[in-house]
């Protein structure tokens, strides 16, 4: 198994810090858009009063909406940032990366208003309702910013293929072609005569 060069690994960490440092960002632009969710306060404790609700179902929705633009854009960026032969470290940084600003995301997101939260719930009498703080229930959708991070790099490399080095398109007339390793010259015979000269 070939050890990874200094500069793969550098890329690696890079890339991998780059992408999990937008995570908090992410979970400060989740925790302030995501929908209203209210909480039935029963015996000490907040229970979602509408669990089926548009309110939970939207916070969950919100930030897979997130992961997957966040995880977009870092795909392309990355694919346009890349460096020659640093495809593999570039991807694992992505992977990596994307796990770790989802997670973070979600840890801010729900921090954002939760001291507030707890106080309210510990002083509210029973029957009483109060507004929730970001949370996902599905944590699926933690998923969603590597895996499209990492989907989006590849169609890139799929749909804008690069250059060969050296291969500058379409040669011009009677440019040599590699044929099994040997050149052909492709030039047309003199009329009456093969490529060599003598006569057919």
């Amino acid at each position: 198994m070939r050890r990874p060069t200094g500069r793969e690994l550098t890329t690696w960490l890079v890339t991998t810090a780059i992408v999990t440092v937008l995570g908090p960002l992410a979970g400060l632009l989740w925790a302030n858009t995501i929908p209203r969710v209210t909480y039935l306060i029963i015996q000490g404790e907040p229970l979602i009063a509408d669990p089926e609700g548009e309110g939970p179902v939207g916070i969950d929705g919100r930030f897979a909406l997130i992961g997957l633009v966040a995880g977009l854009l870092c795909g392309a960026v990355g694919y346009a940032a890349r460096g020659r032969r640093n495809d593999i470290a570039l991807i694992l940084g992505l992977a990596a990366g994307g796990v770790a600003a989802s997670l973070l995301a979600w840890r801010t997101g729900h921090l954002v208003g939760l001291g507030h939260f707890h106080d309210v719930v510990r002083h509210a009498r029973d029957g009483a309702t109060v507004t929730g703080v970001a949370d996902l229930r599905a944590k699926g959708v933690l998923v969603f910013w590597p895996v499209m991070a990492v989907a989006a790099y590849g169609l890139l490399e799929v749909v804008v293929r690069r250059l060969l080095p050296g291969d500058r398109g379409d040669g011009g007339s009677g440019e040599g072609d590699e044929v099994g390793g040997d050149e052909l010259d492709l030039q047309s015979a003199p009329t009456g005569r093969d490529v060599d000269g003598r006569e057919r």
